[in-house]
Formats: structure tokens, sequence, C-alpha cells
């Protein structure tokens, strides 16, 4: 059994950034960026109305209420550019609208008072209610962007929002990291992938295969393949050779790698050639972690059957890998009290299951969960991030500071670099 840093290092040395490729603007959400995007274009493209209302050319000078324009033209969203017109000082106008060459503020159509209407409707005389000045209600080109700024830096998740930007300045494609291949192999005779099927006695859901599966591609990676099989070295040494040949950076097994009759995967591992690097860290749970390295070069993480020890197992040393893998770096905690004392057992690390509280003061604090047991897997729906007990410490005082982690290490890397209570606050 080794310390947790010490097998957290172990696997970063095993790890190293993988190749990037061009992905379409569609296949870009969930991604990570390979280098900084720059904006091709200013955004707004040109200067454009942010109301509902008259252009006017007041050429520097302020209007007061009360003063009276004729309406001489008319300007929509999408219309081709105006030219300037000397002999026009008033236009109507929409939202989103090119402003009229020569053209210098917006007021919006609640502040005017309309006198007169045209035959078909459109309005021909009006009267300030308001002053007006230069300026105003006029959204700038490249006021949001502008050509040549970073629009997106290097490492950083592609969400709904960095679409939504990267759409907006006409990119079509872009450089990303190389998502990272996983291949997942759950072992056990006791369970069921299929949801519904009949129990026999002692059977039990898949559900370590159904977390996997969904947080594989959430944390940034691509899951190809995946099988279940039971406790049988055979059958689990040909599943790892099917695994291998689905080329996948990463194999991960459930199960069958602690000490009882049926946990044969070290066995498995040693006869194909592997490389066990450790096997049993020193935290709770998912104590029983192994990691070894293929003849392939491909990585194994063999997690422990328990649920939550899975998923520990998979949040802190898979995730530490594909963050590596994707060129994000180490993650870094957060720094936060605790909001009630704490005692747990000297020697191991604790991965617990946590909610963030607002305190009297107005600090965050850190509750800790009920149900900490590795078999509850309810409690996680109540957690908002892991806190993490130092191995060397028996009891932990109200106020006292513990490592915070986000549920996904995805999560993190969207809230920003900065690692305080404000961007914590977000998790809460």
């Amino acid at each position: 059994m080794i310390a947790f840093e010490q097998a957290q290092e172990i696997v970063q040395r095993q790890c190293a950034r993988l190749p990037d490729e061009t992905v379409p603007l569609q296949a870009l959400p969930g991604r990570v960026t390979a280098n900084s995007i720059r904006s091709p274009v200013d955004l707004p493209g040109f200067d454009n109305s942010a109301m509902d209302g008259f252009a006017l050319r007041l050429e520097g000078r302020a209007a007061d209420a009360g003063t009276l324009y004729t309406v001489t033209g008319e300007q929509a969203a999408g219309d081709c550019t105006v030219g300037s017109r000397s002999d026009a000082d008033c236009w109507s106008i929409m939202t989103g609208a090119q402003v009229p060459q020569g053209f210098d503020t917006v007021v919006p159509v609640e502040q005017v008072e309309i006198l007169e209407w045209t035959a078909d409707g459109r309005p021909l005389r009006i009267r300030l209610r308001d002053g007006a000045s230069p300026n105003q209600h006029i959204r700038r080109a490249g006021e949001d962007i502008a050509l040549g700024d970073v629009a997106l830096p290097g490492s950083t998740f592609i969400d709904a929002p960095a679409l939504m930007l990267l759409a907006g300045l006409g990119v079509a494609s872009a450089r990303v990291v190389r998502r990272p291949r996983i291949a997942l192999i759950c072992t056990g005779r006791e369970l069921v992938d299929d949801p519904v099927q009949a129990l026999a006695p002692g059977q039990i859901r898949n559900s370590n295969a159904a977390f996997l599966a969904a947080r594989i591609p959430a944390c940034g990676a691509e899951l190809v393949h995946r099988e279940t099989v039971p406790d049988e070295p055979a059958l689990f040494e040909a599943a790892l050779a099917r695994a291998r040949a689905a080329d996948a950076d990463i194999v991960i097994s459930t199960g069958a790698v602690s000490m009882g009759r049926f946990d044969f995967v070290p066995t498995v591992l040693d006869r194909v050639g592997a490389v066990t690097l450790f096997h049993k860290v020193a935290m709770r749970p998912g104590k029983p972690l192994l990691f070894a390295k293929l003849p392939n070069g491909a990585l194994y993480f063999g997690l422990p059957g328990n649920p939550v020890s899975s998923v520990v197992g998979f949040r802190f040393f898979v995730e530490a890998a594909l963050r590596t893998m994707l060129g994000l770096g180490r993650e870094q905690p957060w720094r936060l009290p605790l909001a009630h004392d704490a005692s747990k057992k000297p020697g191991f690390r604790l991965h617990q299951k946590a909610r963030l509280q607002l305190g009297s003061t107005g600090r965050l604090h850190v509750h800790l969960l009920q149900g900490q047991e590795s078999f509850k897997t309810r409690p996680l729906i109540e957690a908002r991030v892991w806190a993490a007990l130092p191995a060397d410490v028996s009891k932990l005082g109200r106020g006292d500071n513990v490592d915070v982690f986000p549920l996904g290490h995805e999560l993190g890397v969207r809230l920003g670099a900065q690692h305080d209570e404000e961007a914590s606050c977000a998790l809460n």
C-alpha cells in the first residue's frame, strides 16, 4: 500500500499529452482546445442598434426633450448598408439593424411621441420625450470581441457558450486535443446489464458500468469498448485482448482487484506481460486500486467493485491521467473550512461526499454528508463536491481547512483558474 500522493505521481509519469486534430464546429462540444483560437473578425461586425427606435444624426451634440424630427427612412435587421445622406437626420431602426452611415445615436421607441404616420403605417414625424446623447444605444463593431483577440484560450473545454461564440465568429473548425480512448470491462458473475432482466438470487444491477459509461464522455474522453464478463480469468483475458484491439489509450476494469479468491486481475495482468506499477493506495474508499501498463503502452486502471470506490478511483486517478493527456495540467483543489467537527482513522486519505454551505459570516463551509459507506450511492445525488481529509490526522475541528474538489474535473476547468470561494460558490 502506497500513499495517495505517491500513487498520483506514478500515474502522472506514465501520461503524456495526446496529439492535436482538426474538428468541425458541430463536433466541438466537449473537446479541449489545443491552442488559443483568435477571432477572425470583429463581433459585432458593424455598428448596430441595441433598441427598436430611431437613429439620429446628432454630430456630437445632445438633443433636448421636445425636439422634432421627420423620419425619412427605415432600417431593419439584415438590410444592406445605407450610404450617407446629408439631408437626413432621423431613420426608423430595428434592434440589430446596421446603423446608417453618419448617424450616431439611437432613441428607443418608448422615449418618443409619434405625431404623424404614413399611409402604410410607418412613423413620419416624432418628438423626443427625453433628451438624447450621442452614441447611446449603439453596439459598436468589435465591442464584444475584436479582430485578432483571443476568443478561447488553449486548454479550454468547449461547452455551449463557447460554441455560441465560435459560431458567431464564423469559425468552421478548430484544433483540439485528441480525446483519450477508453475501454471498460466490468467483472462479476453477479452483474446484470439489462435493466429489464429479472434478477436471480445473488445478482445485482451493473451500476458501475452505467456510471462510467456516462462519466467517460462527460470528462473529455471517448468510450471505445464496453463489456461485462464473469469472474473467470480466461474470459477476462479475452476481454482484455478485445479492449486492446479497440486501440484504447486506457483500459478500466471494475472488481476482482482485492484479496478474495476470485480477485484474479493481478494474475492475468502478469500473464499477459503487463507491468503493475502499484496495487493498493492508502485511501478510502478505493484502497484496492491497481495501476499497470499494458505491453502495448496502454494504461490500465483496476477499480474496486464497490460503487463509490469505483467512483473515487475514477475521479482521482483516471481523471488525473485524462487531464495530462488533454493538456490541462495538474488539478488544484480549493481550501475551505469544515462546517463541523470530523473524525477518521489515521493512515488513510478519506474522500467524503460533501456539500458547500454559506456560513453566518458569509463564508463557504464544507458539510460532510451522511452515508459515506462505499456501497451507498444515493448520497451521491446530494453531493456537490468531494472533500479530502488528510491521511495523517484522526480528528478535524470546525473551521479546519480541507481540500475540496468538484464532482468532475471538467467542472473545475470551466470555472477557470481561480480557486477561491467565489468560484466554489458556483458548485453549491
